[in-house]
């Protein structure tokens, strides 16, 4: 009974983790109480303040939920609800009302509502609301839908870029989602590769959950537990079954995030796992069959990797069967502004602070900023120009391309390998310290960089 109380608590679970919202007519107030916690907890929550508003939203991505905020306007969103029925677009909807009387009740439940909640409620109400409706829907109560449906183009808050490259990386996510093949996605970090992973899986049109993994951020002697799950008794502390990640993920995707941090010694099981479509859990006799479709990630060279013997040559094929190659921000400047208006909206409505204006210069020293931390770095900046109420002059910095470019010199009697030092201390201090950033800059391993600049003695100039 409690395998089977378990496995209910987690299916449960990872169809809240799915489910989509679009908040209508919230104040602000309002917004700010509810949106952050509720992205945290469900897999899609937007915002518009009226239905206008809402069309293009609804027109991109078919929300499993709407939660309405009548605020004063009642009779409008009803009147909205019910055209929404007769135009055979209805979703599920939430009134969060401040009249909550049997006649109220009556005339929402007419209309189509099914369920009602105070003006002031918090995220648990949503959420109960939303597992209440869920649940009915399992029991083929009423048909809600519990997987988000996402059109034919990608999500703005996915793959932002009208860049050369940009297009390219959407084009062929576009084309290989509803593909099974295992896909990798090479990329800085920062880029934004669990997206890509997460817009891959929301075209696929598979039925289950997609399911993130960090294989650098799980112990060694856990990661396998983790993805293949163990039975009971199977090592020390053991005391119950454990399923895994590859079935929390069947008939989903499975996202091997850093997948080039696994130990080397996990990876022949994962191999097994890729070509019979089986994993054997620890302690199991016998193997359980999964339909899971993987996605892999990794900010490092492989085959290079595989070269040094860091990593299984069969193993890289079978994830490489496609290649996806997500461009550094610094390749692609002229995306530099979209994204930062988009991080501007989004981020003013989930803190719930007013938007900045960003001028002409700021704009110009954005692009000019060689971003190390790609897209999450100007992210960061944003939020924190949110917070602030300015822009942090202070938090980029200032040199333009050309700058950036510019050849040293150095000492005619120097050997090749003074020179190479040389350099790659001073790319190390344009990476302001940050030794991982350096080392994707120049190419080579963080080890080989901590190396080189820990032994070999480099002149001053």
């Amino acid at each position: 009974m409690g395998d089977v109380s378990m496995q209910q608590e987690k299916t449960e679970k990872l169809r809240l983790m799915q489910a989509s919202v679009l908040v209508l007519g919230a104040t602000l107030p309002q917004r700010r109480r509810l949106v952050a916690p509720l992205s945290r907890r469900l897999g899609l929550v937007e915002c518009a303040d009226d239905a206008d508003s809402a069309a293009p939203l609804m027109s991109r991505c078919r929300f499993d939920f709407l939660l309405v905020f009548e605020n004063g306007h009642r009779r409008d969103w009803l009147d909205w609800i019910e055209s929404l029925r007769r135009d055979s677009d209805f979703r599920p909807v939430i009134l969060c009302s401040d009249k909550l009387d049997r006649p109220a009740a009556a005339a929402a439940i007419r209309t189509g509502i099914v369920d009602l909640l105070s003006v002031d409620c918090v995220e648990s109400d949503v959420v109960g609301a939303i597992e209440r409706m869920q649940e009915r829907a399992a029991r083929g109560a009423t048909a809600i839908p519990t997987q988000r449906i996402v059109s034919s183009d990608p999500r703005p808050d996915s793959l932002i870029g009208d860049s050369a490259a940009m297009r390219e990386v959407k084009r062929l996510v576009g084309r290989i989602a509803p593909l099974p093949a295992t896909v990798l996605i090479e990329g800085e970090t920062g880029t934004g590769k669990e997206l890509a992973a997460r817009l891959l899986h929301s075209l696929s049109g598979r039925k289950g959950a997609f399911v993130p993994v960090n294989c650098g951020a799980i112990s060694p002697e856990l990661l396998e537990s983790e993805l293949f799950g163990h039975k009971k008794g199977a090592f020390t502390n053991a005391h119950q079954v454990r399923e895994g990640l590859f079935v929390a993920a069947r008939q989903g995707t499975l996202f091997l995030d850093e997948v080039s941090e696994m130990p080397v010694a996990l990876e022949v099981k994962l191999l097994r796992a890729l070509e019979e479509g089986a994993i054997r859990p620890v302690g199991a006799d016998a193997e359980t069959a999964v339909d899971v479709r993987i996605i892999a990630s990794t900010q490092h060279d492989l085959p290079e990797r595989v070269r040094q013997g860091r990593f299984r040559e069969d193993l890289f094929y079978r994830l490489n069967v496609i290649n996806i190659k997500l461009p550094p921000l610094r390749a692609r400047h002229g995306d530099i502004a979209l994204l930062a208006e988009f991080f501007m909206r989004s981020l003013a409505v989930e803190l719930g602070l007013p938007a900045v204006a960003l001028d002409k210069a700021t704009f110009e020293l954005l692009e000019a900023h060689d971003w190390p931390g790609n897209v999450r770095e100007l992210k960061n900046v944003i939020e924190r120009t949110l917070m602030l109420g300015e822009f942090p002059s202070g938090s980029i910095g200032t040199r333009r391309p050309a700058e950036r470019l510019a050849v040293p010199e150095y000492p005619i009697d120097w050997t090749l390998e003074q020179v190479k030092c040389h350099h790659m201390r001073r790319v190390l201090e344009s990476a302001g310290g940050n030794k991982s950033a350096a080392a994707r800059r120049l190419g080579i391993s963080r080890k080989t960089l901590e190396r080189k600049l820990g032994v070999t003695d480099t002149p001053d100039i």
